[in-house]
């Protein structure tokens, strides 16, 4: 089955579960949790609670406008329809941008620990030898893509679930053979009470925390390449709720328990190797590394994904190279996955030979477009609700709750963080830094999307005033 857009109905239900599933488990939950517990101490499941709460929201209205149109582009397309030409243009190459750099972090992540593991190949082999590999996959089919982030995902899963599992038997003291000496839920309270930094921590926690959901969208691009989006859709928003009540709150809530806040394995190992090796569970670190690399890669091959089906879209709405959107027999968008993968190499090798300059320009500048695609999203469901309610209002089949009162709350939110963010003057990457570059990037995006408007503009006055002046020709002619 092929759309009218090139693409293959190339993912099963079982591929889109998955996907779905793990593109809210991010490397950054087991790498950037030790960093959050460390600021917020339990509090830190609060900030989780917020930033969930706005991620399951803002999902929600993704989801009501996906369902209602399925298509690759996602909440790229739908503000262009929603807003303007300029609105999808600057949010769809922000968010290529995004992911773009994304691959680089991850790349060189996995490097360093398959490094590890095998020294006699070095790091940037390492990074390149992931980054052909997964460009291969996503080369042959969209299939191959989800059988890939299938099992990837579900190590993921399976991993999280027995971390829970193994983690609340611990905490009750019924894990037979384990050092559950430190365990207990007084850990919640006893180490300088739940808020041993104060309430300010939580909001702290949220900045360090925000970045480790980016992923939560890739289900509804995903959706227009399987064989009910509509469907798929509609699974993946009604099921985000427990998704991240799980994996995110329930997990987090277990390693607090494990261990005290300020325990100083957190920093040292990482937050959930600590409490592994809490329990004197052998090779826990290994384990655990197995699962970063797993989510390294999952996060490398969604992220090669989304950013070639975005480019896909804009260059099928004019937005980028028509090259982009042309597709091979198979379904699949070649251009447009080798240019995002050679954006990919570039910010690789920036990240050996210009870390300290370049690539951490690349890093703060596109790291708080997670909250700008959070806005337009909020933006584009405002006006695209009463779109769909005047032309066909049987498309809703999901609907955001409490409209539009809960979406203006939502942006009201999404703001705070924004403006908290700029009170954050810490070290190269702070939140002032992030988000004043971001901006910038955005300002710039925004600005070419506004000049290719006026010259498109100034293109179609041109070719009406042409076909007036034939059309008089013929009439005086005639």
């Amino acid at each position: 089955m092929t759309s009218g857009s090139g693409l293959q109905a190339g993912l099963k239900n079982r591929h889109l579960t998955m996907i779905a599933i793990g593109g809210v488990i991010g490397a950054g939950l087991f790498v950037g949790s030790s960093s959050g517990i460390a600021t917020a101490g339990p509090g830190i499941l609060l900030s989780y609670a917020l930033v969930g709460t706005l991620v399951v929201l803002v999902m929600r209205m993704l989801g009501e406008m996906s369902a209602a149109n399925p298509t690759s582009g996602s909440f790229s397309a739908h503000a262009d329809r929603a807003l303007g030409r300029w609105a999808g243009f600057s949010i769809g190459w922000l968010y290529w941008f995004f992911w773009v750099v994304v691959l680089a972090v991850e790349a060189t992540a996995g490097a360093k620990i398959l490094e590890g593991w095998i020294p006699a190949v070095p790091q940037w082999g390492w990074a390149l030898i992931v980054m052909v590999v997964l460009t291969a996959t996503n080369l042959v089919s969209v299939g191959s893509y989800g059988e890939f982030e299938f099992w990837f995902a579900g190590i993921k899963v399976v991993a999280i679930g027995a971390f829970i599992v193994i983690g609340a038997l611990a905490v009750f003291g019924v894990l037979p053979g384990a050092h559950t000496d430190k365990a207990g839920l007084g850990n919640l309270t006893d180490h300088g009470g739940f808020l041993p930094n104060g309430p300010g921590a939580i909001l702290t926690g949220v900045l360090l925390v925000v970045f480790s959901f980016m992923g939560s969208e890739i289900a509804t691009l995903a959706a227009g390449e399987s064989e009910d989006p509509r469907r798929a859709v509609t699974k993946s928003t009604n099921s985000i709720i427990w998704r991240i009540g799980v994996f995110y709150l329930g997990s987090i809530f277990i390693v607090v328990c494990l261990l005290p806040w300020n325990d100083p394995s957190i920093k040292a190992q990482g937050s959930y190797v600590a409490a592994l090796d809490s329990l004197g569970i052998a090779h826990a670190g290994q384990i655990m590394n197995f699962i970063v690399l797993t989510s390294v890669l999952s996060c490398l091959n969604s992220g090669l994904y989304t950013a070639s089906r975005m480019a896909f879209s804009l260059g099928g709405r004019g937005d980028a190279p028509k090259a982009f959107a042309r597709t091979t027999s198979r379904g699949v968008p070649m251009a447009a996955i080798i240019a995002s993968v050679v954006f990919g190499f570039v910010a690789v090798f920036f990240n050996y030979a210009y870390p300290d300059t370049v690539f951490l320009f690349l890093v703060n500048s596109s790291g708080a477009v997670a909250l700008f695609v959070w806005l337009v999203i909020c933006a584009s469901q405002l006006r695209m609700r009463r779109i769909i309610e005047r032309e066909s209002p049987e498309k809703l089949v999901v609907r955001m709750w409490l409209y539009p009162y809960l979406t203006w709350a939502t942006i009201a939110l999404i703001v705070f963080v924004l403006g908290y963010m700029l009170t954050d003057t810490k070290g190269e990457s702070s939140g002032r830094t992030t988000v004043l570059l971001s901006l910038l990037v955005a300002l710039a995006v925004i600005a070419v999307s506004v000049v290719k408007e006026r010259v498109r503009g100034g293109r179609a006055t041109a070719v009406a005033d042409t076909d007036t002046d034939t059309d008089t020709d013929k009439v005086s002619v005639s």
